[in-house]
């Protein structure tokens, strides 16, 4: 039986909460978690209960929705969910657009945006992967990330439904294994042919002619191109220039920040050394910043972008 994820079972809005999948809780046990207030959905997010740049937007957008329906101050509950998590542009994209019209029947219809232009990227994608592509992918880019289908997972499926994929190789992502746990997850329950490998084999598997295409997914994108994906993002592409091997990210229009001319202007989130090691100090980075000339190509919902990318991405879209 498939596994695979209904986007209102990854979040939705019921009358009394934001209901999110608790992804700390995966790949063990599927428990959904109950948000009754902006300030516990804040919470959520802070904790990656619900985590992935496109997932964090529309659970802050049934957020808005939540205390409008509850009469709860608008501003106070946007400004509490925009302090959740600073590197994601998707979380204040979708605090923005819901300000006009705080329903629920906006927020869903952002939630179905987001899937769709996911659908859309995908397909887009896939005719960047070469037949029976050996495909390696970082951090968790799939539905649960995006709440629904998928962004570079997303394009993975286009890809194997089109017979484009031959093996996904996992990188762990560590600290908190979002690909060892949830792409894992995701690609298991799409019987996607995958192997989860540490961090550090992804070199000796480019060095061995084992990887074709690094595909990965976006938390912001700045105007001329540089990314902020999970950290080890931008060593993977420094790898992959080396082996000669495409790196492409694909990521929604609601990841663009035109307002961040370059990769110096995206806020990098710290995280607690906690979730490194609980003994010694620790720094903990969650992002690290790909420059835009060791990406062969963006991909979105509106086609596939080639540098020089201040010319070629296009503007964020607004919710219909």
């Amino acid at each position: 039986m498939s596994r695979d994820l209904e986007p209102e079972r990854i979040v939705r809005l019921e009358d009394d909460a934001v209901v999110v999948l608790d992804q700390r809780r995966l790949p063990d046990e599927m428990v959904e978690l109950r948000c009754h207030d902006a300030a516990e959905l804040a919470d959520a997010i802070r904790t990656l209960a619900v985590r992935g740049a496109p997932a964090i937007g529309v659970a802050a957008a049934y957020g808005m929705a939540l205390a409008a329906k509850q009469g709860h101050d608008l501003d106070r509950a946007f400004d509490v969910l925009a302090a959740s998590r600073p590197t994601a542009v998707n979380l204040r994209w979708a605090l923005d657009e819901m300000c006009p019209d705080p329903t629920p029947e906006r927020a869903r219809q952002l939630h179905a945006d987001e899937v769709e232009r996911c659908r859309a990227m995908g397909a887009h994608a896939a005719g960047l992967v070469p037949a029976a592509a050996r495909i390696l992918t970082h951090c968790n880019a799939g539905g649960l990330a995006t709440g629904g289908y998928g962004s570079a997972v997303g394009a993975i499926r286009a890809a194997s439904e089109r017979g484009g994929v031959d093996h996904v190789w996992v990188d762990e992502t560590r600290p908190l294994l979002q690909g060892a746990r949830l792409t894992a997850f995701e690609l298991e329950a799409l019987a996607i042919p995958y192997a989860v490998i540490v961090d550090g084999a992804a070199a000796s598997r480019m060095a061995a002619g084992e990887v074709d295409i690094v595909i990965t997914g976006a938390d912001r994108i700045a105007a001329n191109g540089d990314t902020a994906n999970k950290i080890g993002t931008y060593g993977l592409a420094v790898l992959a220039h080396h082996h000669e091997i495409p790196f492409v990210i694909v990521a929604p229009t609601s990841t663009i920040d035109p307002s961040a001319a370059t990769g110096a202007a995206i806020p990098i989130e710290e995280r607690d050394g906690s979730e490194v090691t609980g003994r010694f100090p620790a720094r903990n980075p969650a992002f690290d910043v790909t420059p835009a000339n060791l990406i062969a190509a963006i991909v979105t919902e509106e086609g596939v972008h080639r540098a020089p990318y201040s010319v070629s991405l296009p503007a964020p879209v607004h919710s219909r």
